[in-house]
């Protein structure tokens, strides 16, 4: 059984910074593109980074360009978000979502086309 397992969620204040985790059993993450979406309350869920499986390259949503950072540890079995500069627009649960191979050209919106999904990691930014 395949599974997507989300952490490191919690309460921040802005400015601050906070390391999502995607860790996958079921699966090894090699084979897979791992994408990050939000779904703040009372909004539509959207994507916010995607990274390649067959060459690593990473997508970023343009509100989180520089602030926000996707890796891999393929040894781990675990993808990772690195989110700096934290906003308070920046609320919202956080999904993980694994696609066969790499990111595709409309990754940040096919959230429902994905794999598997997780079940997500609430991120509070708030003073």
């Amino acid at each position: 059984q395949v599974q997507l397992v989300e952490s490191g969620g919690g309460l921040v204040q802005p400015g601050g910074s906070l390391r999502l985790s995607c860790a996958a059993s079921g699966i090894r993450l090699d084979y897979w593109a791992i994408n990050w979406f939000r779904q703040a309350p009372g909004k539509e869920r959207e994507g916010v980074s995607c990274i390649s499986s067959s060459d690593g390259s990473t997508h970023y949503a343009d509100s989180v360009k520089g602030r926000f950072t996707i890796s891999r540890d393929n040894a781990k079995n675990t993808v990772y978000l690195q989110m700096n500069s934290l906003k308070p627009e920046d609320t919202a649960v956080y999904y993980c979502a694994a696609n066969y191979w790499d990111c595709g050209s409309s990754w940040y919106s096919n959230y429902y086309g994905m794999d598997y999904r997780g079940k997500g990691t609430l991120v509070t930014v708030s003073s």
